[in-house]
């Protein structure tokens, strides 16, 4: 393998490149997790890998719970299946409760006031009682818990953490949480070492060829447990070092002619992005860095044979998508015209007739 494979296996493996999936469930499982703090982003982010896909199917595997939105791993939302659910929070969630255990101190929240909002809260989701977060602010005051937006961000948090909530049905274009005993169906509890491998082994499954550093950022695990996972599932996986940089990967995909020329609309947190510490392989070093940085400004990039080549953005009107396309270069025909076939597929995806607009 050399350096130009790396883009071209990233987006085989991720499913990008051939939309391998048959379902929302699908596509999240092979990945272990997707990252969907945003969330149209993120349905867009598995329209793409799953073939012929529609905005509204992925709505309806949400409101149905075959897919669920919590905290997991690092502190932000995340897509992650019922059966994974239980046994991802067991591992990850120690280590992301350290994370915010200071923030936790400045904002006057500790076990005892957990134990309160917890109890609250289980109490008001029981019996398929779905709530949305304004209306649990409304269970917390009640129950003499003060709570700003920061505070009430990680006291949902927490109960996420704990596993005692999940992501509800939609209520019109408002969230709901749920009770995840009641959302999830029990499921066999995994030994550690039995979710350390499993979740290495989806990660480089599904990301590879990737960096150790790069497993230990997508999951939140110290390093030291990503090299025991490593160590856990190493006959499974190749491993090759170019430039100094040792790469993991579980199998070597048939890249084909057909995918050697590929062009996207991407979140700038989908997975191929987002899911790595090292992005040198797909950018020049910090640019990508710079730009999810700049937040909600700039949240979308064009990705051409791999590598970063531009932004673009959306505005959804009464009749149509209009998209404006920002590359950082002249573009020649073909790439031209691939783009314009992935306006006309997001098109489609939303259900509504897409034009680039200048």
């Amino acid at each position: 393998m050399n350096a130009s494979e790396i883009p071209k296996l990233r987006l085989h493996n991720t499913g990008l490149n051939n939309s391998p999936f048959k379902s929302p469930a699908d596509a999240v499982s092979h990945s272990g997790v997707l990252q969907a703090q945003d969330f149209a982003a993120a349905k867009w982010s598995l329209g793409l890998r799953i073939k012929d896909s529609t905005d509204k199917d992925i709505e309806e595997a949400f409101n149905e719970g075959k897919i669920l939105r919590t905290h997991v791993m690092r502190p932000t939302w995340h897509f992650v299946v019922p059966e994974d659910i239980r046994w991802m929070l067991e591992l990850t969630a120690p280590r992301v409760k350290t994370l915010l255990a200071h923030y936790n101190k400045k904002l006057e929240l500790d076990d005892a006031l957990f134990a309160r909002s917890n109890a609250a809260i289980t109490r008001a989701l029981q019996d398929h009682t779905y709530l949305t977060r304004q209306e649990l602010k409304t269970v917390l005051a009640n129950t003499g818990i003060e709570t700003d937006v920061q505070r009430l961000a990680h006291i949902i948090m927490w109960a996420e953490l704990e596993g005692l909530i999940c992501s509800g049905p939609k209520r019109g274009k408002q969230f709901t949480y749920a009770l995840l005993e009641e959302r999830v169906e029990k499921a066999k509890k995994l030994s550690r070492e039995q979710a350390l491998s499993r979740l290495a082994l989806n990660y480089f499954r599904s990301h590879g060829p990737a960096q150790l550093k790069d497993f230990s950022w997508w999951s939140g695990l110290t390093v030291k447990d990503a090299k025991n996972a490593i160590e856990l599932i190493k006959p499974k996986l190749e491993q090759v070092t170019l430039d100094g940089k040792t790469y993991w990967f579980s199998a070597r995909a048939e890249i084909t002619a057909q995918e050697s020329l590929s062009a996207f609309l991407l979140s700038i947190y989908d997975e191929y992005i987002i899911a790595y510490k090292d992005r040198s392989d797909i950018s020049e070093a910090r640019k990508i860095e710079k730009m999810i940085s700049m937040g909600n400004a700039l949240t979308a990039v064009i990705i051409l044979d791999g590598k970063l080549a531009g932004t673009w953005n959306k505005a959804l009107k009464k009749s149509r998508v209009e998209i404006r396309l920002n590359p950082f270069r002249e573009l020649g025909k073909d790439e031209q015209e691939a783009l314009e076939s992935e306006v006309a597929r997001y098109g489609k995806f939303v259900g509504l007739p897409a034009v680039v607009v200048k």
